[in-house]
């Protein structure tokens, strides 16, 4: 989930350059992997991202059920979502015909959509593997409000708690708490807030996340040209957003290794004497019940964890909780497109799902897949997970994201640095790159 920062021209400028550049390296890249193997089946290419084996199980699975219509082989993609984007976007443009199925991070998604590298999503395979699709995941698959992917898996984020320091603060955690909230009880009792704070794309899911769930948009117009977008971060939602973070930042709310606390570093945090309360993906669960059998983590500490909604902004405005996952994509020079989305839906079916989010801890984007017993047996807080997926939004989808992203780690840290001024300033910068006027 996190991106690496690295200098850009300006956008234009950059799709030029980028465009001759792929010229030369199109001639390094493999093709043809799509053929049909020393058996006659085609082979279908599934490029995926790193994760605990289970894409692969998948693949062997759905080759089998496919009777010899197609083999999914998989080649695995780099492990940080930035080169994954830049990997991908580098065969897709140099019509790499292997590009049958792709594993995609939804922020990227736009980027690839735009300039016609995804084949379309033919309707009945929408239909197919849409109908219980939790509406978080879907927005996040969508481009200009059609379906370019198709959700696999998601992810969002809770809000994890210690049972005790929300006792002691007098919180009913069975309602709906706010930022002030946790923040005034980790202050009254002298502990930490488990936030991420470091310079990485983190903190554009923080960021993100907060303007969101206070009624507004980083982008107003998405969907418009690199210099004609409007970045809508000098509003009040953005002004609560800064409040918050550079609060939690300038009053060691998050701890002294804040500035670069990601998220595993908040979750050893949050695990210590000082934990209250944090923001985290579902991943902690299973790795502090791993932390406890391997005598780092007291038992003690695992029975005192709570999990609820993302806390909320404005006490009477539901929370927006970050979104995340992987959708699947079909490349429009892949040989095979037809077979890639019979494959997809066999993918993305709801007991695949349920095995992948049970195998590798990664949350179902159907519905259904919640009401596997094992689900329920493995993640006791399933039904949070699959309520936040319901009201979780997606960041800015734009093919400029990048850009957006790495402006705003830029400007948002270290959070102790976020004053009224930094959503202003942030707006203006970002429309300046955009516009071609000044470099990341």
């Amino acid at each position: 989930m996190t991106t690496t920062s690295h200098p850009h021209r300006a956008p234009g400028r950059r799709r030029r350059s980028a465009a001759a550049a792929l010229g030369a390296v199109g001639a390094l890249i493999l093709t043809g992997c799509g053929d049909a193997d020393a058996g006659g089946t085609p082979t279908l290419t599934w490029y995926i991202n790193p994760d605990a084996g289970g894409q692969a199980e998948l693949a062997q699975r759905c080759s089998e059920e496919s009777g010899g219509r197609y083999n999914i082989e998989t080649s695995l993609l780099p492990r940080d979502a930035a080169s994954q984007r830049e990997q991908l976007a580098r065969r897709l443009a140099a019509g790499d015909t292997s590009m049958d199925i792709m594993s995609l991070d939804p922020p990227f998604i736009p980027e690839l959509a735009e300039p016609g590298f995804l084949a379309p999503v033919p309707a009945g395979v929408e239909q197919a593997t849409t109908q219980d699709v939790l509406a978080g995941p879907l927005e996040g698959a969508k481009w200009k409000d059609e379906l370019v992917s198709v959700p696999f898996w998601a992810n969002t984020q809770l809000l994890w708690y210690r049972e005790s320091v929300a006792e002691a603060a007098g919180l009913n955690m069975d309602e709906p708490v706010t930022w002030k909230q946790i923040m005034d009880a980790a202050r009254q009792q002298d502990k930490y807030l488990g936030v991420q704070g470091t310079s990485a794309e983190s903190m554009t899911v923080w960021v993100n996340g907060l303007i969101k769930s206070a009624g507004g948009d980083i982008i107003e117009n998405p969907e418009a040209p690199a210099d004609e977008i409007v970045i809508g971060m000098d509003s009040e939602a953005a002004q609560q957003a800064a409040e918050i973070v550079g609060t939690i930042g300038r009053d060691g709310l998050g701890g002294p290794g804040l500035p670069t606390s990601d998220e595993n570093a908040s979750m050893i945090q949050f695990q210590s004497d000082d934990g209250s309360f944090m923001v985290n993906w579902p991943f902690i669960y299973a790795a502090t019940a791993a932390a406890v059998e391997g005598g780092t983590v007291e038992q003690s500490m695992f029975e005192d964890i709570g999990w609820a909604l993302w806390p909320r902004v404005n006490p009477d405005e539901p929370s927006a909780p970050p979104l995340g996952g992987i959708n699947l994509g079909v490349g429009a020079t892949s040989e095979h497109q037809d077979l890639a989305w019979e494959a997809v839906e066999c993918i993305v079916q709801p007991e695949n799902q349920a095995y992948y989010f049970v195998s590798n801890g990664n949350p179902a984007a159907s519905e259904a897949a919640y009401e596997d017993p094992e689900v329920r047996e493995a993640f006791p807080m399933y039904e949070t997970i699959r309520e936040s997926l319901d009201q979780a939004a997606p960041r800015p989808q734009t093919p400029y994201y990048n850009e957006v992203s790495t402006a705003i780690q830029q400007q948002w840290t270290p959070p102790a640095s976020v004053t009224e001024d930094t959503p202003r300033t942030t707006a203006e910068f970002i429309e300046s790159v955009l516009k071609g006027d000044q470099l990341l």
